[in-house]
């Protein structure tokens, strides 16, 4: 069988993190060379060793993503390394606050995811875009959250910065795609494999789950989340990487300016 992502070029911002991760192995699997970039070198180091024993293209930066010039030269120098960038993801994380009402929220609370998810995501996909499209087929791949459409207390700063990725990843396909670039956003629940495997959402969940009694990992494989989802499961990372390479792929060449639902029936669209 042919590979999904034979001769790409993917950069992926938060290449180090979880799912970064474990999209960059996928991907790298599936025959792109992967350039991951992220703030702790450690972390990319783990996830490029698990890539190279495997045969595997990678490379790796240490980049601050909220450093505009920082991002732009990091791209520069991949396309200039590879000759282009073909997928670009971000996945960045940013920690905030999730579970407090309006009346305690402060407005620093509030702000802060939406301006550090949004802000990374337009210096990236500013950075990445001009080195995209023409004759070879681009794909900025993005992620988003179902607080994008839940109506529920607590989630002011998360729900309004999910669903400004999904219209940003909206109205960016629109506009790149007379350059034959595509723009999917992504959009999984709670994964539940990620605390595990050294996500932020450790420490995100942790007052929610000792509020129940709980711990975080009792939380998402007993607690309401996975309940509340149709498959009454919550998407793993292997789910989500795999969806992410298929999305990359010219096999999803027709699919732009849309969501890719993952919450496991969380939200049906």
């Amino acid at each position: 069988m042919s590979l999904l992502l034979a001769d790409k070029n993917a950069v992926i911002h938060g290449g180090g993190g979880a799912i970064g991760g474990a999209v960059a192995r996928v991907f790298a699997r599936e025959g792109a060379r992967v350039f991951i970039a992220g703030r702790t070198q450690g972390k990319l180091d783990t996830v490029a060793r698990d890539i190279a024993a495997e045969g595997g293209r990678v490379e790796t930066a240490q980049v601050d993503v909220f450093d505009e010039a920082e991002v732009e030269k990091h791209a520069e120098s991949v396309a200039a390394t590879a000759g282009s960038i073909d997928i670009a993801l971000n996945a960045v994380s940013v920690l905030h606050d999730q579970g407090t009402l309006l009346a305690d929220l402060s407005v620093e609370e509030f702000m802060r995811p939406v301006d550090g998810f949004l802000r990374a995501l337009f210096i990236t996909s500013k950075a990445v875009a001009r080195h995209m499209g023409g004759e070879r087929p681009g794909v900025i791949l993005t992620l988003s959250e179902p607080g994008s459409k839940l109506a529920a207390g607590g989630i002011l700063g998360h729900s309004v910065s999910a669903a400004g990725k999904e219209a940003f990843s909206r109205v960016l396909a629109a506009e790149l795609a007379p350059h034959n670039i595509r723009v999917v956003c992504i959009r999984p629940h709670a994964v539940a494999d990620a605390p595990a495997a050294g996500s932020y959402t450790k420490d995100l969940f942790k007052p929610m789950a000792a509020a129940a009694g709980q711990s975080v990992q009792e939380m998402l494989d007993d607690g309401g989340m996975a309940h509340g989802t149709l498959l009454k499961r919550l998407p793993t990372l292997s789910e989500i990487a795999e969806t992410a390479a298929f999305l990359a792929s010219d096999r999803a060449g027709a699919m732009t300016g849309t969501v890719a639902n993952l919450s496991a029936g969380a939200l049906v669209d």
